[in-house]
């Protein structure tokens, strides 16, 4: 009895060794049920190459397949209230709110801001550079009849030209004089034509810093607090459509705030370009960006 319960007792040990030594199977996280976000952007989140980064990233780590439709915000804020995307990020504050208002986006966070700049040839004709407000440089090209390229698409980047417009005593947007070219397009295709037509545009900074060695553009007025360019990710109501994806929406827009993803912003094009494209601002309220 004594050796059956010795050999009992170093089969057992055997068998407990075994299974510490069998090599352990990964626990794999649950596939999302609905894993298909349609994401519309600005843009300049595309030009800046940022999206190329940060949408791998996130899919990888969760499992969500991201189709992104990048397009003036103007058009990406009117397929979140037609219901026609998941979740949003967009760069034109003023025209937000009232999406939040209505009840037709649900969350709304803040990412991370850059700048506008006005850009044009290095002769610069209508004699810009180094003024320290965008409005008297706007007026000065106005008043030279230099060729200016305006994006004319309700972009966040042409409501914000538009508005520093009023302010001076011009209103080409509205009456279309031959120097104000529109050119319908994207931020990057907006440049080249500014480019090519040695002309002067309104940019954000990451858009031009990301495309600068193709382009015969300088930055000749930069620094003016109106300048300032904030970018918010907000989820479309899921009350809109049963076809709206609310979680992986909010999964996104989460995955924007979280502290390694802000890593991730905040580092984006130091190393090409030594400075940041964007800087994070989870950790921000509106106010404290002067909102």
């Amino acid at each position: 009895m004594k050796r059956f319960a010795l050999l009992f007792t170093f089969l057992l040990a055997l068998s407990l060794l075994a299974s510490a030594c069998a090599p352990v199977t990964p626990v794999t996280s649950t596939a999302p049920e609905n894993p298909n976000i349609i994401l519309a952007t600005t843009t300049s989140t595309q030009d800046s190459g940022l999206l190329d980064v940060l949408v791998p990233l996130f899919e990888e780590q969760s499992g969500y397949a991201v189709q992104t439709i990048a397009v003036g915000t103007g058009a990406a804020l009117a397929m979140g209230q037609e219901g026609n995307a998941d979740v949003l990020l967009v760069h034109a504050p003023a025209a937000e709110l009232p999406l939040m208002e209505s009840g037709d986006c649900k969350d709304r966070f803040l990412v991370m801001h850059n700048d506008f700049a006005i850009v044009g040839p290095a002769s610069d004709p209508a004699g810009i550079r180094g003024k320290t407000t965008a409005t008297e440089a706007l007026a000065l090209i106005a008043e030279s009849e230099a060729t200016f390229i305006s994006r004319g698409d309700d972009s966040g980047t042409n409501k914000k030209e538009r508005a520093l417009w009023t302010d001076t005593d011009y209103s080409p947007n509205d009456t279309k004089p031959a120097w104000y070219v529109e050119s319908g397009q994207g931020m990057g295709n907006t440049l080249m034509i500014a480019s090519e037509k040695a002309a002067y545009t309104m940019t954000d900074r990451a858009t031009f810093l990301a495309n600068q060695e193709n382009l015969d553009l300088e930055i000749l007025v930069e620094g003016d607090e109106v300048l300032l360019n904030v970018y918010h990710v907000m989820t479309v109501n899921p009350e809109k459509s049963n076809a709206i994806n609310y979680t992986g929406a909010l999964a996104f827009a989460n995955f924007l705030i979280d502290p390694a993803t802000q890593d991730v912003i905040r580092e984006f094009g130091v190393e090409k370009f030594g400075q940041p494209l964007f800087f994070p601002d989870a950790d921000k309220t509106d106010a404290d960006l002067g909102l």
